[in-house]
């Protein structure tokens, strides 16, 4: 029997050691996943490293393969293939790869460019929620565009570039409402553009270039962060588009059917670089104040029906770099400033009418006829043209008043008979119902409690904001909203609608950023709620134009009103000082806010380079450490005890009660401290604040020095950790609220109590 079981325990052993060695080979639900697309597209050159065994979340960017990860999960996938790859298998199917993706559910970015992809676009890509760019551009996707994807609404950035979807832009994308990027150019979408795009506050980017679309553009006054407009190569018209922003910096209208007149608006856009709108049949006088917008360096007029007069004194903008005139019905000379550099700009005048102009000039008459031609009436003959105006106006003047004539009569009759009806009362049951439809409505219907919104630190949940929320909330970003800068990043303070005030970080990223970085940071950055740490309440990104890449970073987190506690022990300061009991308050809050940083989240969050300027008070004083937006740019991320001695030195400052700036300063005063602390209650003394001098115990600084120099030992190993700091911050607080009842102190944890670790 033993035997026996002894070789039922080998076999079960043996069972469970091949199981357990089974589930450690199986790759993660992502890992498959990935694996599973790298299949589905047949195995491509760009992704031959993937493999069963592959750390996905730490390979290397390339320039075709990323990954980003974040606490395991995949945020962003970006394939971009090689144009002469081989196309996809012929089993391909779009749904089943679409819904592989979906099982990745928390990307955020994701893109799939020249990968040969094929198909209608499945509405179930509405399964990937937490999508804020998505780019599948340079494919072969067909058919109309979801409208399952305006169900996105996290969605920043959709780019559908270079494709052959056809039919009608989904009206339904206007509900977008954090949309900034949208371009769907090269692909063959006809019907007009979707008169609900006007609301789109948040849109900086709108290509619709090179397709198929008809009628009017819809009014876009609304708009007033667009900056990039380009709709060439389609068949819209006649009105000049509606344009509200002055933020505009490129306008593309070529190869359409415009034959409006240029608006006046259009010479006040002082950020305008690119101006394109050759190949339509616009009309009127060309404004020439167009040659010295003070940002234009692109200007294309060619093939319409401009008129005008130039004049060689005319001014223009030094950057001009191509001025193409040709093919108007402009007359007089070339302006001077467009021939004074030759070598650095080109300049296309020919098929006009212009003295100085190139060779293929017509003849002045020529231009003159073709004006009338076009319903243009040349300055000198709108004299004659004003008199037979107003003889025109006279007779039918006259015709029009004897018609008001009779209408006034016969309404006066028709009045006095109307007032032998007896007009019935309203039905009292149609009031009764048209109250009962609202009976439901709350007078604030329309806007969420914020109560609901709080979570237990009293902070709104991390969400996305959109950069016209910022922008609102600090007059565009005006110099009166300027708080502080740094060498990364500028701090503003804003106030959003519902009247919470906020501030704001704007980090400047540049296109050797890793992406990867960041992307990581910012999801860190969201889960940072602790009571001693300034709440991050959400962020923002703004894209470059080109190729929609973050261009910056906006975090926003809460206000913090009282300044700093450097601000609160200056003797320069106005404020009144901390006591001695609220500065080792003070100090015990900080040593938290470490404490959460580095355990309280995984990873931790390590060598925060913490000053005392970085360590805010709110409106009850409690220290908010307020620095820990992370470096997102800077490459300073290490495991070390570094924060303990950064605690150490702003301990320094606490004690003396004066700024401590170089190391130099550090190691001066901190010798002075501990000569003092083997010394008497008198050299103390002499070491504190003079706003506390007379209100501490003696035991209470004591404790507060030695934490302050263990905190700054050398070697970090010897450093103590946060509970012990924690443990004998606490105890400075004990033997100084016990010391106005008690001459007696208990020893000091440093010496007997407790030992350091």
């Amino acid at each position: 029997m033993g035997t026996s079981f002894r070789s039922s325990t080998l076999l079960l052993l043996l069972v469970l050691t091949n199981s357990f060695c089974h589930s450690e080979l199986q790759p993660s639900s992502e890992t498959q996943t990935l694996l599973t697309i790298q299949s589905l597209l047949g195995y491509p050159d760009v992704l031959s490293s993937w493999k069963n065994k592959t750390d996905f979340c730490n390979i290397e960017p390339t320039s075709s393969v990323t990954v980003v990860c974040y606490e395991g999960s995949i945020t962003q996938l970006h394939i971009i293939g090689e144009k002469s790859a081989p196309p996809l298998p012929r089993n391909f199917s779009t749904p089943l790869f679409v819904n592989t993706l979906v099982k990745l559910p928390s990307l955020k970015v994701l893109t799939l460019v020249s990968l040969g992809l094929r198909g209608q676009l499945p509405g179930s890509i509405s399964g990937l929620t937490s999508l804020e760019i998505l780019n599948i551009s340079t494919n072969f996707f067909q058919g109309v565009i979801p409208q399952e994807i305006s169900s996105l609404t996290n969605l920043q950035t959709l780019i559908l570039d270079d494709n052959l979807f056809h039919g009608r832009i989904p009206d339904e994308l206007s509900s977008l409402s954090l949309l900034a990027v949208l371009s769907m150019k090269k692909n063959l979408l006809n019907g007009s553009m979707p008169e609900s795009f006007g609301i789109l506050e948040n849109l900086r980017v709108l290509d619709l270039s090179r397709n198929k679309l008809t009628g009017s553009v819809p009014n876009i006054r609304r708009l007033t962060n667009l900056q990039v407009l380009q709709l060439g190569d389609n068949s819209l018209g006649p009105q000049f588009p509606q344009i509200g922003s002055k933020k505009i910096i490129t306008l593309v209208l070529r190869r359409n059917k415009f034959h409006s007149a240029i608006p006046d608006e259009v010479s006040s856009f002082n950020q305008l670089q690119t101006i394109d709108l050759s190949f339509n049949k616009f009309v009127g006088r060309f404004p020439p104040s167009l040659f010295s917008l003070p940002s234009v360096t692109y200007l294309n007029i060619g093939e319409n029906r401009f008129t005008g007069i130039l004049s060689v004194d005319m001014a223009c903008n030094a950057a001009l770099k191509l001025v193409d005139l040709s093919g108007n019905l402009l007359s007089g000379s070339l302006p001077n400033c467009l021939l004074s550099d030759p070598k650095n700009r080109v300049v296309i005048s020919a098929n006009n009418c212009l003295a100085n102009g190139e060779r293929s000039q017509h003849a002045i008459s020529f231009c003159s006829t073709e004006a009338l031609a076009v319903g243009i009436i040349p300055h000198h003959q709108k004299k004659r043209q004003a008199s037979k105006m107003v003889l025109a106006l006279s007779v039918s003047g006259g015709i029009i008043g004897v018609i008001i004539i009779v209408a006034l009569v016969f309404l006066a009759l028709r009045r006095v008979r109307g007032t032998r009806i007896v007009k019935s009362p309203p039905d009292r049951s149609m009031k009764e119902k048209a109250s009962a439809g609202n009976s439901n409505l709350h007078p604030d219907a329309r806007y969420t409690s914020r109560a609901m919104k709080l979570g237990a630190l009293g902070v709104p949940a991390y969400r996305t904001y959109s950069l016209k929320e910022l922008e609102d909330a600090t007059n565009n970003f005006d110099t009166s909203a300027f708080i502080n800068d740094g060498p990364y990043s500028q701090m503003y303070k804003g106030q959003l609608k519902d009247g919470m005030v906020i501030a704001i970080r704007c980090l400047k990223m540049k296109k050797s950023h890793s992406t990867q970085r960041f992307m990581h940071h910012i999801e860190l950055i969201s889960k940072l709620r602790n009571q001693n740490l300034v709440s991050a309440l959400g962020h923002c990104f703004e894209c470059y134009l080109d190729d929609s890449s973050v261009s910056r970073i906006f975090l926003v987190f809460e206000y913090v009103p009282h300044g700093t506690l450097r601000d609160w022990l200056s003797v320069r300061s106005n404020r009144k000082r901390l006591t001695w009991s609220r500065r080792i308050s003070a100090a015990i809050g900080v040593a938290k806010g470490i404490q959460f940083l580095h355990t309280g989240i995984v990873p931790g969050v390590f060598t925060n380079n913490l000053k005392i300027t970085d360590i805010l008070l709110d409106q009850n004083l409690v220290a908010k450490i307020g620095s820990h937006n992370l470096p997102i740019i800077a490459q300073n991320m290490g495991k070390e005890k570094s924060d303990i001695k950064d605690l150490g030195v702003i301990l320094l400052e606490i004690i003396v009660g004066r700024n401590i700036s170089t190391q130099n300063d550090v190691e001066i005063v901190m010798d002075q401290l501990q000569a003092s602390l083997t010394a008497d209650s008198a050299a103390r003394k002499s070491m504190i604040d003079p706003a506390v001098r007379n209100a501490y115990s003696d035991e209470s600084l004591k404790t507060m020095m030695e934490i302050s120099s263990r905190c700054m030992l050398k070697n970090p190993a010897d450093r103590p950790s946060l509970e012990d700091v924690l443990w004998n911050l606490r105890f400075a607080v004990q033997v100084q609220d016990s010391s106005q009842s008690s001459d007696a102190s208990p020893d000091s944890p440093f010496r007997t109590s407790v030992p350091w670790h």
